[in-house]
């Protein structure tokens, strides 16, 4: 539950003094204005929390990274309700979470030089008479409006405000994981990751990292002429592509249009996005 995911969190910061932990409940978050990761959540009797884990090296640096993992606990699509066969491995919706949590449990190790963000929206996908529903128009953090087309596409709508949220702290690179799609298992079969992203610079890190570590890795393109797909004729943006192809690539594109600026440009934050929905679970 979502609360094992903050329990695991406050246990790997409070081993580390360069580990800290914020975490934010329900009503704080509402104050924050995560209100279409609250959407989300409002179906469960499970309380939602905003993870934040930060490691600042002992040296002082301005560089920074934001990893931000999809956080879903369980997912059974909402009211849009999966079949019962394909519920039965729900919980490891929050894979991409539990790399982060993961990955913060060795920082202290390998001490890098630069200061990391961890930012988990933690919730379950339920339905109930509370649960937001197709149609519903949700606000992102930075405005922007979703129109939710179907509750079983959750993730992207955590997401984005996640990558708001991580934006506003300026940093050198976002790199988000979530098992978002089935679409990217059917194009690379259960051992490959899909990587997605704004920056040839950033992706070819990740690319040759996923080689040094044997970690199976196919880098997709965002083509601009399918952005279309996902917009909407009520909102700025549909939580599903109305075209039946091609599902990996417009979950990414829906992705990007929720990284921020940097700083006093109009260039956008270098931002990749990890389709781990394969590889995370050995069946």
């Amino acid at each position: 539950s979502p609360r094992v995911l903050v329990q695991e969190a406050r246990r790997i910061a409070k081993a580390s003094p360069d580990i800290s932990v914020q975490v934010l409940n329900r009503a704080q978050a509402e104050k924050k204005g995560f209100s279409a990761f609250l959407a989300v959540a409002q179906g469960s009797k499970e309380e939602p929390y905003v993870i934040h884990l930060k490691y600042t090296p002992k040296k002082k640096t301005k560089k920074s990274i934001a990893l931000i993992g999809k956080g879903i606990t369980f997912d059974s699509g909402g009211l849009s309700l999966k079949p019962a066969q394909f519920m039965e491995t729900m919980k490891v919706d929050m894979a991409g979470a539990a790399t982060v949590l993961g990955l913060f449990s060795i920082l202290p190790y390998i001490s890098p030089d630069i200061a990391v963000h961890g930012i988990i929206l933690a919730c379950e996908n339920m339905p109930s008479g509370d649960a937001y529903r197709p149609g519903d128009v949700l606000t992102a953090m930075n405005g922007k409006t979703i129109e939710v087309l179907n509750t079983d596409a959750e993730g992207r709508v955590t997401l984005a405000d996640a990558l708001v949220y991580a934006s506003a702290f300026q940093p050198d690179a976002i790199v988000d994981l979530a098992t978002l799609t089935g679409a990217c298992v059917v194009a690379l079969g259960e051992t490959y990751a899909g990587l997605f992203g704004n920056n040839e610079a950033l992706n070819g890190h990740i690319m040759k990292s996923a080689e040094e570590a044997g970690e199976g890795m196919v880098q997709f393109p965002l083509p601009e002429e399918y952005l279309p797909t996902v917009q909407s004729q009520i909102a700025d943006l549909r939580n599903t592509s109305f075209m039946k192809t091609g599902g990996a690539i417009t979950a990414a594109l829906f992705l990007q249009s929720f990284v921020g600026l940097q700083k006093g440009t109009k260039k956008q934050i270098p931002w990749a996005h990890i389709d781990i929905a394969g590889p995370i679970y050995a069946e």
